[in-house]
C-alpha cells in the first residue's frame, strides 16, 4: 500500500473532523475544513447519503488510521495488541499510538504535524535516554527522555515548531525543556488527556465481528 500523497486537508473534511495533519495552517482562517466541512467531491454539504452502522465504524477506524498516519496492517496489529492488554480496548489502542516516538516529538512541540514529526525521526534528528533512535513507531515508556540531536540543535524547522506550540493546549503527561531541547514522558496520557475526537468503541465494534 502506497503512503497517501494528496491533500492532507482532504482527509479532514472526509472524515468529518480536524485531525490537524497540516501544522500551523490548521490553526489559522486558511483552514480548509473550517471553509467546508463538508466530504470533498460533493457539490453540496447536504447531498450526503444515509450511511449505515459498517460505515460509521469504518469511518472512525480510517479517521484514527489517518490522524495518526498508520498503515492498514499496522494499526490492525496495534488493536491485536491492545485487545489483549488489560483494560478497556479501545483507550489500550490509543494509549499504543500516543506512545509513539513520533507522536511524542509532535506532542512536545518539536514538530508541527505528526507527519514532520515521522520525518524529522527518519532523518535522525533525535534520541531516546541518549541513544539514537529513527524508528517513528518506537514505543516510548515511562521516565524516557527525549532529546535533539545534538548535530540537529541548530535546525530551523524545530525551533520555528517550538514557537508555535504555544497554541496547543498544556500536556501535564509530558515535560519539556525548550532550552535543552529535551522532554520527558512523565506519566502515560488518560482518555481525557489523549483530547482527540475519536470514538474509540466503534472501532473495537468493527473489529469484534
Amino acid at each position: 500500500m502506497a503512503r497517501y500523497t494528496a491533500a492532507n486537508c482532504r482527509l479532514c473534511r472526509r472524515e468529518g473532523a480536524k485531525l490537524f495533519l497540516k501544522g500551523r495552517r490548521c490553526f489559522t482562517d486558511k483552514c480548509a475544513f473550517e471553509k467546508r466541512d463538508y466530504a470533498p467531491g460533493q457539490r453540496s454539504r447536504y447531498a450526503r447519503r444515509k450511511v449505515s452502522n459498517y460505515g460509521i465504524q469504518l469511518r472512525e477506524k480510517q479517521k484514527v488510521r489517518r490522524a495518526y498516519g498508520i498503515f492498514e496492517r499496522q494499526f490492525r496489529g496495534y488493536y491485536e495488541k491492545a485487545a489483549r492488554a488489560k483494560g478497556i480496548t479501545g483507550e489500550n489502542l490509543l494509549l499504543l499510538l500516543e506512545r509513539r516516538l513520533d507522536n511524542i516529538v509532535y506532542r512536545l512541540g518539536f514538530a508541527p504535524s505528526r507527519k514532520a514529526a515521522r520525518q524529522l525521526v527518519r532523518h535522525g534528528h533525535f534520541m531516546v535516554n541518549d541513544r539514537k533512535v529513527d524508528i517513528p513507531s518506537y514505543q516510548v515508556n515511562l521516565g524516557d527522555v527525549i532529546q535533539v540531536q545534538k548535530n540537529s540543535r541548530d535546525f530551523a524547522a524545530i525551533h520555528d515548531s517550538l514557537k508555535d506550540a504555544g497554541r496547543r493546549p498544556e500536556l501535564s503527561w509530558l515535560r519539556l525543556d525548550k532550552v535543552n531541547l529535551r522532554g520527558e514522558l512523565l506519566q502515560f496520557p488518560s482518555r481525557e488527556d489523549i483530547g482527540m475526537p475519536f470514538e474509540e468503541q466503534l472501532i473495537v465494534a468493527l473489529y469484534s465481528k
